[in-house]
């Protein structure tokens, strides 16, 4: 199995909040003269957050849609000590450490679905995927899509897999459809639900699960305060996905439904 390729970078400049984000999410500025915008291990949701968005991310990626490159991002201590705003300084002070980034798209706009149209095959993958991830945060009021050169890019999955913020339940979701994908902003334009569902299962294959699974940093899953391991964890992960995958065609019918 091959592992993936997700580089490591070190922030050499805090340069703004980006204060829409409930988060405080930030463009930094990496040892590798790059922009970011890292989603920080100190925010609300804490690490869970941050490997949503990986497995997220990545699930995308294999599936072909357009997604920003995302690397392990290290935040030193300097950088809150420096910070005169409170609120920040506490963020940075709690995210020393492994942080998650996504390449900054300069010049990218909010996607708008009044002005924007999206091809059938790309909006019913999303669908699918939102469906499988259980992404609850895809919505007219937050797309977390970006327009950047006249094409379509995925931002922002960090609200997927709930399960795992109670994992003393997790095995309940296993069986469970999404009925929120009746909100999915895209849901209107998902005419290829089948044609996508192909295309998912060919690239998004059990290798391809737990290459993406693997690559979540062990940090990121030791918590003190869960019953489960990190190895627990991961294969929790693995055998979520596996589950939403066999029940693929449920998730169709149920998008079809809700369109």
């Amino acid at each position: 199995m091959n592992t993936l390729d997700i580089r490591t970078v070190n922030v050499v400049q805090y340069i703004k909040p980006l204060r829409e984000g409930g988060s405080l999410p930030a463009i930094v500025k990496a040892d590798d003269d790059f922009l970011y915008v890292v989603k920080f291990r100190g925010a609300g949701q804490g690490k869970k957050s941050l490997i949503a968005e990986f497995i997220g991310g990545e699930m995308a990626r294999a599936i072909g849609l357009k997604m920003p490159e995302l690397v392990f991002i290290h935040l030193d201590d300097s950088f809150s000590k420096t910070e005169p705003d409170e609120e920040i300084q506490d963020l940075l002070k709690f995210s020393v450490g492994l942080n998650l980034g996504l390449h900054y798209l300069s010049g990218s706009i909010t996607y708008d679905p009044l002005v924007t149209t999206v091809d059938p095959l790309s909006a019913s993958k999303l669908v699918l995927l939102d469906s499988l991830i259980s992404n609850i945060d895809r919505t007219d009021k937050n797309t977390n899509l970006l327009s950047w050169n006249k094409e379509l890019w995925v931002i922002d999955n960090g609200a997927s897999f709930y399960f795992h913020h109670n994992w003393d339940t997790w095995k309940n979701h296993l069986t469970r459809s999404f009925p929120l994908i009746k909100n999915h902003v895209l849901l209107s334009q998902a005419t290829q639900l089948k044609e996508a569902k192909n295309e998912i299962l060919r690239l998004l294959n059990k290798d391809k699960i737990a290459e993406i699974i693997s690559a979540i940093p062990e940090d990121w899953l030791l918590d003190d305060s869960e019953a489960l391991s990190p190895d627990e964890m991961r294969a929790a992960y693995i055998a979520y996905i596996d589950a939403k995958i066999e029940m693929i065609d449920v998730l169709i019918k149920e998008a079809e439904d809700a369109g």
